[in-house]
């Protein structure tokens, strides 16, 4: 059984009131849908990059939903979720660093979080090999990967449901109700079990995608 505890369209400014940009980026909204666009030069490497983070905590049994698609091939997303201080303090807790945008500052830091890359194509290698990637932080921990069936920005002419399911020791992760990867954690190899925490959208540049209907159920 599941319940209804968050519900965003992402439609529009007053819907991301509150959330938390980390790095630089562009916030838009056209037909009703939430764009993200990179605005730093993708020279700068991972400085180029930024996480945008949903205010809310949510339990550490959830189900996530979400629409994506991708508005060009170049750049990469992840969401974050479950993401808390290592000591079990809120992510934006004063007593942690501060973080801006560089990948090693969510995977070296001072927050524990799963984060999975489902839109890789930053890289040529990745562009002719694509797949999902599911880690663990604190730490760089691969714990699962798969093959990604979301093809490339001109014939994505739709959005995709995206669903990640969190429950117990167990994470499954969905595309338009594909069963793309799935992880049970010993909460030992990689660390502890992680329990509830925060969620955040994160794009390397210069990528832009479209986001809406963000939903989370505690399951």
């Amino acid at each position: 059984m599941r319940k209804l505890i968050y519900d965003n369209p992402l439609a529009c400014e007053k819907d991301v009131e509150g959330f938390v940009l980390e790095g630089q980026a562009k916030i838009a909204f056209e037909d009703g849908r939430m764009q993200l666009i990179s605005t730093a030069d993708p020279e700068l490497g991972q400085a180029a990059n930024y996480v945008y983070w949903c205010p809310e905590t949510f339990p550490a049994d959830v189900e996530i939903t979400w629409e994506f698609q991708p508005l060009n091939d170049v750049g990469l997303c992840i969401f974050f979720f479950a993401a808390m201080g290592r000591n079990g303090e809120d992510i934006f807790d004063e007593r942690l660093a501060k973080r801006n945008g560089p990948y090693d500052l969510y995977h070296h830091g001072d927050i524990n979080a799963f984060h999975i890359s489902y839109y890789r194509r930053r890289y040529p290698e990745e562009r002719v090999f694509r797949t999902c990637n599911l880690r663990k932080s604190y730490g760089f921990h691969l714990t699962a990967i798969a093959g990604d069936p979301i093809p490339e920005a001109a014939s994505a002419t739709r959005a995709y449901q995206m669903k990640v399911v969190k429950k117990a020791n167990v994470v499954d992760f969905f595309i338009d109700d594909l069963h793309v990867l799935h992880y049970e954690d010993d909460g030992e190899t990689f660390g502890g079990l992680l329990q509830g925490g925060k969620v955040g959208f994160r794009q390397m540049s210069p990528m832009v995608g479209a986001y809406a209907r963000l939903k989370v159920y505690e399951i």
